[in-house]
């Protein structure tokens, strides 16, 4: 399964639900892969503890092949993902990183039409039963090649009038992906992140969602400053603080998308 964790508003908590999900994906049992397409690389520090320096083994060096042309052999992408994927210090879990250079190699890629080269790699990349994509906060290239290669999307929503606002123009991009591009991808659930449960606002938010048919998934996270803790010591909530309030939600989130398919 591989799922895609996207929005386009910045600050709704990706990388922090993409990295908790899979650490708990990873200690269920599941050998689980993180692909990391965001610059910032905040997925890719928070579960290897550092940033990767060298571009030649992140993502950024299987886009870097996809430009690279052999007259005598077609593309030379061929070495495909296997070789840059990095073993995290947790069992079963594993990172393919982001570099900065993601961001140069962009319009490059766009203009050589490889939209399709992520779906096309995930396809021969074998073992893992699950996978996460953490994507940037823009529908660019780097989101698009995640949403036509995943099959769910997860949509994180932090219950603010103006993300709302942005829910709407997102549906519809990922609408727009799946009946041109993707015809296996199906929005998951929209996450709700940063829940205050006794504040009106997110509960007449959350409210007016369900009500429009919208498909707001019941587990929802709470806000805690013990998000950020982990996030300076690049230790998952399951592995930080294993009987936490909040990595039991976590871990009620990541059973109820399990169970959608079981």
């Amino acid at each position: 399964m591989r799922r895609v964790i996207f929005n386009q508003k910045g600050g709704v908590g990706k990388s922090t639900i993409t990295c908790n999900l899979a650490a708990i994906s990873a200690t269920e049992g599941k050998k689980t892969l993180v692909i990391d397409l965001d610059i910032q690389g905040n997925s890719t520090h928070y579960l290897l503890g550092k940033k990767v320096v060298d571009s030649d083994q992140t993502i950024a060096h299987y886009f870097k092949d996809c430009l690279s042309l052999n007259l005598f052999g077609g593309n030379q992408a061929g070495s495909g993902l296997d070789n840059l994927i990095h073993e995290s210090p947790y069992p079963n879990l594993y990172v393919l990183p982001s570099h900065p250079e993601l961001e140069p190699l962009q319009g490059r890629l766009e203009s050589r039409f490889k939209i399709f080269k992520l779906k096309e790699a995930l396809e021969k990349v074998h073992g893992f039963e699950r996978i996460y994509i953490d994507t940037p906060p823009i529908l660019n290239f780097y989101s698009q090649s995640a949403l036509i290669a995943a099959q769910r999307c997860l949509i994180p929503f932090d219950c603010d009038t103006f993300a709302r606002e942005a829910l709407y123009t997102l549906m519809h991009a990922v609408t727009e992906v799946k009946a041109d591009h993707n015809q296996q991808l199906e929005v998951e659930g929209i996450i709700v992140n940063q829940y205050q449960k006794q504040a009106n606002l997110p509960k007449q938010l959350v409210e007016e969602l369900i009500a429009e048919g919208l498909p707001v998934l019941s587990s929802m996270i709470s806000p805690s400053v013990k998000v950020r803790e982990s996030h300076s010591i690049s230790k998952p909530l399951v592995h930080y603080l294993p009987n936490h309030k909040l990595t039991d939600e976590f871990r009620a989130l990541f059973q109820e998308i399990e169970n959608k398919h079981n």
